[in-house]
C-alpha cells in the first residue's frame, strides 16, 4: 500500500508504533490524517516534525462524529486502528476508562468505516497477543479464541471480537494484527521493561523489575510492527487475509530477567544488578506467540534481530534523554 493517492486515517498517530506508521506512510507519499486525542511534544511524532506533514484531526474515539469527520471530510480510504489505553496497570486501576477506549472507541471507528464503506477501502486493527488471555498450551496461534480475563486484556478481546464481526457481516476488507510486546525509539511508557530499564541506566540507577523477572514474553522491534502493518493493509482485500487475524513475533521468546539483561548488555552496563519486586499484579505470566501464518500468507518475517533493534533504540533514548535533561 503505498502511492499519493492513498489516503490514511493513523488513530493512536502519536504513540509508539503511530509514530513510525505516520513517517512511513508519508515517506511513501500517502497523505496521513492524524487523529490526536492530546498535544504531547515528547512524542516522536511531533518531536520529529512529523506532524507538520499530516492533516490533524483533533478528537477522541469514544467521539463517533468526530471520527465520522475525520473519515468523511479527508476522504479516507485506508484506516490503522492503533489508539487506545495501552497500560495494563492503568486498565487495573481505570477499568471504565480502559473499556470506553478500547471497545466503544473500536466499535465507533468500524460503524464510522461502514457508513463511509464508499470511501474505506481497507482497515488494519491493531490488537495484542493480550487478547488470548491466559492459556496452558503456547505458542499461541491464531486458531485460540480470545479469552481475556483482566481489563486491559478483555478489552482486546473485545475489539478483536467486535472487528471481525464487521468482516463476517458487512464484508469489510479488515484483517487484526496481534503483536508480542513492542519496544522501539518513542515509548515513553516508562512502566514498560525496555524504556524503563534504559532510563535507568542513563540515569546511573539499575533497572527495577515489577515481576518475578520469570514473566515470558515475545518482544518485537517497532519497525517490524510497522512492515506488518503495511504488508496487511496492501493484502486486507484478499482471501485468506480479509477478516482474519494474524500474529507478529520474532519467535524468541525471552524472560523479563533475560530482556532487561539484553538491554543492560547493550549499554555495556552488565554489572548493573536488576532490582526485583516481585509485585505484579493482573498480568499473565507467560505469553508468546507462532508467526508461522503471517510468514506463509503475508510474507512478512522480522528484519531485525534483537541486538539490533536493542542497539537503534538504545541510541534513541540517549538522544532524547539528552535533549531533555
Amino acid at each position: 500500500m503505498s502511492g499519493a493517492q492513498r489516503r490514511a486515517l493513523v488513530t493512536g498517530a502519536t504513540g509508539l508504533v503511530g509514530s513510525w506508521l505516520c513517517r512511513r506512510l508519508l515517506d511513501d507519499g500517502a497523505h496521513v490524517v492524524a487523529l490526536v486525542r492530546d498535544w504531547d511534544p515528547q512524542s516522536e511524532l511531533i518531536r520529529s516534525g512529523d506532524i507538520q506533514r499530516c492533516t490533524v484531526v483533533s478528537g477522541r474515539l469514544e467521539d463517533y462524529p468526530a471520527l465520522v469527520r475525520a473519515i468523511a471530510e479527508h476522504e479516507i480510504d485506508t484506516v490503522f486502528h492503533l489508539g487506545a489505553q495501552a497500560i495494563v496497570g492503568t486498565a487495573l486501576i481505570s477499568p471504565l476508562a480502559t473499556f470506553e477506549a478500547n471497545i466503544r472507541g473500536t466499535y465507533n471507528l468500524l460503524e464510522a468505516c461502514r457508513v463511509h464503506r464508499d470511501l474505506v477501502e481497507r482497515l488494519v486493527i491493531a490488537s495484542s497477543d493480550k487478547a488470548y488471555g491466559s492459556s496452558e498450551v503456547l505458542p499461541y496461534t491464531e486458531a485460540m479464541p480470545a479469552n481475556g480475563r483482566h481489563p486491559y486484556d478483555v478489552s482486546k478481546s473485545c475489539a478483536d471480537l467486535l472487528a471481525l464481526t464487521y468482516a463476517a457481516s458487512y464484508g469489510m476488507n479488515l484483517a487484526v494484527a496481534r503483536c508480542g510486546n513492542i519496544y522501539g525509539g518513542g515509548d515513553l511508557n516508562w512502566s514498560r521493561i525496555v524504556p524503563g530499564t534504559i532510563r535507568s541506566v542513563l540515569e546511573g540507577r539499575a533497572p527495577v523489575l515489577r515481576s518475578d523477572g520469570s514473566f515470558i514474553r515475545d518482544y518485537v522491534y517497532v519497525e517490524d510492527v510497522v512492515d506488518a502493518y503495511m504488508a496487511m493493509a496492501e493484502a486486507a482485500g484478499r482471501p485468506g487475509v480479509r477478516g482474519e487475524a494474524f500474529n507478529f513475533s520474532p519467535q524468541r521468546p525471552l524472560t523479563v530477567l533475560e530482556i532487561t539483561r539484553a538491554v543492560l548488555a547493550a549499554m555495556d552496563r552488565s554489572d548493573l544488578e536488576p532490582v526485583i519486586l516481585d509485585s505484579a499484579r493482573a498480568e499473565i505470566k507467560d505469553q508468546y506467540l507462532d508467526a508461522g501464518k503471517a510468514a506463509r500468507v503475508l510474507g512478512w518475517e522480522p528484519r531485525y534481530g534483537l541486538e539490533e533493534g536493542l542497539e537503534a533504540t538504545v541510541a534513541w533514548y540517549r538522544t532524547f534523554l539528552r535533549d531533555h535533561a
